[in-house]
């Protein structure tokens, strides 16, 4: 009887055994197949699930259709000119909102194929206090007085811009109002299709990179202190300096962070999901050549993320410059006029010289 109780005990160990080590199986294999799985599944936490979050670079790319037409660009006024360029303040369409933008555009002859263009990421300024003639007045001058159109959106939200802040990484508002805004420059008559650049700052820069991996059409792109790293980075390696937050952003843009986690798990728990959102892993696919440029004593963004930047472009074959300057800070107030000279060559060269 003793034997048989032994038996039967063994027995019921091995089953309960065979089916532990089954299951851990089951779900290696399962976890080590992401990459064979569809675009739209990812492994999270408790298994399989849809991923179907608009910040992944492959829901950007599939809403064109929010993104691909643009609309046309009405002038609401006209401003005091620059020195050589006309200014207007202008307005555009974004999924149904009135975009505010400041424009100008070169003055004498219009080039056979129109101006070329860059597009001006402005960086994090809060919604209430922007003003759409207010903040980069020179980094604008810089450029446009050397014959580029520029087109400066406001985002939503901001100034007189419809629709609500909802900040820069937990939502793809403005990129979209950026893709938006591509799109309809495109089709206004001084401009050159074909010659489109841009320009980010700051939240700018990751707009920038965004837009690059998800559209073909950005010739070149220049990127001062850029938020540019991947969301793994921007979650272990990135606090913006000031603890008080943007009265006017709603809590969820401010809480993006942890509304991620809660959602998806962390970077460790879930990597496939958070490189997913990240423009870093689709350099691949980048649009055109990248400059950046970055303060060693910035205290707002690291110039570690434009250094990886660099390092990954590099890896990825692709065409970058990176310069940095000694003491300087977010702005690059103390080497403006060396950034501003090596910004406008490299347009020059990638940009306004381009073989269409």
């Amino acid at each position: 009887m003793n034997k048989i109780r032994l038996f039967f005990i063994a027995a019921v160990l091995v089953f309960i055994l065979g089916v532990i080590v089954y299951r851990f199986l089951s779900q290696k294999k399962q976890i080590s197949s992401i990459g064979s799985i569809t675009d739209n599944q990812q492994y999270n936490q408790g298994g399989l699930i849809e991923n179907d979050d608009p910040l992944t670079i492959a829901s950007l790319r599939e809403d064109s259709v929010n993104w691909g037409m643009g609309s046309d660009i009405k002038i609401e006024e006209t401003l005091t000119p620059g020195s050589n360029y006309n200014r207007y303040l202008a307005s555009y369409q974004s999924e149904g909102l009135k975009i505010y933008a400041l424009l100008t555009i070169p003055e004498g002859s219009v080039p056979k194929s129109g101006w070329p263009v860059i597009v001006f990421n402005h960086g994090y300024i809060p919604p209430i206090e922007y003003r759409t003639t207010e903040r980069y007045v020179p980094y604008v001058d810089g450029f446009a007085k050397q014959g580029y159109i520029i087109f400066k959106p406001d985002y939503r939200g901001h100034g007189s811009s419809e629709g609500n802040a909802a900040g820069g990484y937990g939502s793809n508002a403005y990129t979209i109002d950026v893709l938006n805004a591509v799109s309809s420059i495109k089709k206004y008559a001084p401009s050159d299709a074909d010659r489109i650049g841009m320009w980010g700052h700051s939240m700018g820069g990751y707009i920038t990179l965004r837009n690059m991996v998800v559209r073909k059409d950005i010739k070149a792109a220049v990127i001062w202190a850029g938020v540019v790293a991947s969301y793994p980075d921007l979650l272990g390696r990135w606090r913006r300096g000031s603890t008080v937050p943007s009265p006017s952003l709603t809590g969820a843009a401010r809480r993006w962070r942890q509304t991620l986690i809660d959602k998806y798990g962390t970077p460790e728990q879930n990597p496939d999901f958070w490189n997913s959102i990240s423009a870093n892993y689709y350099l691949n696919d980048i649009s055109g050549p990248l400059q950046l440029h970055h303060g060693i004593a910035d205290s707002s963004v690291p110039v570690e993320f434009s250094e990886k930047l660099n390092e990954q472009m590099k890896n990825a074959g692709k065409t970058v410059e990176l310069f940095t300057y000694p003491g300087d800070n977010h702005n690059l107030s103390l080497y403006f006029s060396s950034a501003m000279q090596r910004s406008v060559a490299f347009f020059d060269k990638y940009l306004k010289n381009s073989v269409n």
